[in-house]
């Protein structure tokens, strides 16, 4: 039984894909350990969202060639996707796959080990052979000697590196074909589950769209599949994740709409979207034993009147919404290549905040991006304090190299983006705070998770439908269950505590 240390970077879709790869290699005999130990195959589902991941990719790959050079090392992913030529060329790397075969990564990977070892085989062969012959003709001149070991190490080539990176135009199927399985341990109260991949959005700082293709929706008889055998393992809470789940349906109208395909409405395709991931939305909601729904990453264009007020309809559904800014300047937007304007997004918080009561509203956050003012930071700053988020996510504009922001001038000084990203993450705190200070005093319910220990005392976690983290004495609840309670102040500047009531 050969063992696999696995490990992943990047985004939670990147986690979802790399679980069901350990477990169809569990299912086909293979042992999973930590990455730390001594394994016979290392696997390492890359990211490449910036220049950093990619080193951060590069470091995970040769460290576990270091750690076992004996071991077959696979690089899995975006990285492999965007960045053919250096992993061809990197020494760590065995077997390279793209994202479009990561489903077949235990056939390719027990391909990739029949030929190797045959490869080895047949070298064994030839060097007795040859070393027979030079028994019969004596000694070889140095031509000859050098001669074959450059036959030998090409041999060995021929075994060393697959790359495949073509896409596919279908969403990737990866729920495990074991019918009594379940993509995630027993033992998780809430669960990602993937309903899209691909991004069509090609917004100048993202790299994304080349390396995770064009939107491809999951079918929704393959979610409500996985739901239900979540909802029977006992998992209450689903997270729905993709690249861009905004886009979930795009392809289904794309093959089915004439007019779409001739380059119809935008406005009639945004809306048939948007009725697509509200009737997944409904249906998941409807799975017995399922009783929180989380919706990852929205963009701004698909809160309507009629989405939000359909989700609200729904009681499993979480008012927690995460949608998209990077700036809140309208000419950054626009560099960006960014759908909408500062003031349009506004409309759809407020719209949020009038459907739903004190609905959480997070975001992500770019400083630094060519051509950032003074004055535009300013612009986004004061935008912010207005939208009065309840957590932010800032990111310091980096370079990527094949987007069209890598081209543009006026790049912004890292010292300025420096002080830019700690004056934010410096209001983020503080918003944030304000916001989970309004439940003091409250009664809310959590999900209770995993215990943590405190000054000496044990607490259970849990989080409210907001995704407010609160704490109460852990001899209170189990896990996995739904404790209503007060909270009472704050156990931690993160951490709300909470008073059961009984």
């Amino acid at each position: 039984m050969k063992s696999v240390a696995l490990h992943n970077l990047g985004c939670k879709v990147n986690a979802y894909e790399l679980e069901a790869i350990g477990q169809k290699l569990q299912e086909k005999g293979y042992r999973i350990v930590p990455f730390d130990d001594i394994a016979d195959i290392y696997i390492v589902n890359t990211c490449t969202v910036t220049n950093i991941a990619d080193r951060k990719s590069r470091q995970m790959l040769h460290r576990a060639k270091k750690r076992n050079p004996d071991a077959v090392v696979v690089a899995v992913g975006c990285y492999v996707q965007t960045g053919k030529e250096e992993a061809l060329l990197d020494g760590s790397i065995d077997l390279a796959v793209g994202n479009n075969r990561k489903k077949e990564l235990p056939e390719l990977l027990e391909e990739f080990l029949r030929r190797r070892d045959a490869g080895r085989d047949q070298m064994q062969k030839e060097n007795a052979a040859q070393g027979r012959k030079r028994e019969d003709e004596g000694p070889v001149g140095t031509a000859g000697e050098k001669s074959r070991e450059q036959s030998a190490t090409e041999k060995t080539l021929d075994h060393k590196s697959v790359v495949d990176i073509g896409r596919e135009q279908e969403y990737e199927e990866m729920l495990p074909e074991n019918e009594t399985g379940a993509m995630h341990p027993a033992e998780h109260t809430r669960a990602y589950i993937k309903i899209q991949d691909g991004c069509n959005q090609f917004c100048s700082y993202c790299i994304i769209p080349y390396a995770r293709g064009r939107v491809r929706s999951r079918r929704p008889e393959a979610v409500l599949k996985e739901v239900r055998r979540l909802a029977a393992g006992g998992c209450r809470e689903v997270v729905l994740t993709g690249i861009h789940i905004s886009s979930y349906g795009m392809d289904f109208i794309q093959k089915t709409d004439g007019d779409y395909l001739a380059g119809g409405s935008d406005l009639r395709r945004t809306a048939q979207e948007r009725q697509y991931l509200l009737n997944l939305v409904r249906e998941i909601a409807g799975v017995e034993g399922i009783e929180r729904v989380r919706l990852g990453s929205l963009e701004p264009r698909i809160i309507t009147r009629e989405f939000a007020e359909g989700l609200a309809a729904l009681p499993q559904v979480c008012p927690h919404f995460h949608l998209s800014l990077q700036s809140g300047c309208d000419a950054t937007l626009k560099r960006m290549n960014r759908h909408y304007t500062a003031e349009e997004y506004y409309e759809k918080v407020k719209l949020l905040r009038e459907v739903f009561e004190n609905p959480a509203i997070t975001t992500d956050v770019i400083v630094g991006f060519p051509g950032e003012t003074e004055a535009e930071f300013e612009t986004t700053a004061a935008f912010l304090e207005k939208v009065h988020f309840f957590e932010m996510h800032v990111f310091k504009y980096s370079v990527r190299k094949g987007t069209a922001a890598a081209a543009m001038k006026d790049q912004v000084p890292e010292q300025v983006k420096n002080e830019r990203s700690a004056r934010l993450i410096e209001m983020e705190q503080r918003l944030s705070r304000e916001y989970r200070a309004q439940y003091i005093g409250k009664e809310i319910t959590v999900l209770t998770e995993d215990c943590m220990e405190l000054s000496g005392k044990s607490w259970r976690l849990g989080h409210t439908q907001t995704y407010v983290k609160a704490a109460l004495a852990a001899e209170s609840a189990g896990r996995n269950e739904l404790v209503k309670g007060r909270a009472t102040g704050f156990l931690t500047d993160e951490i709300l505590r909470l008073e059961p009531i009984r």
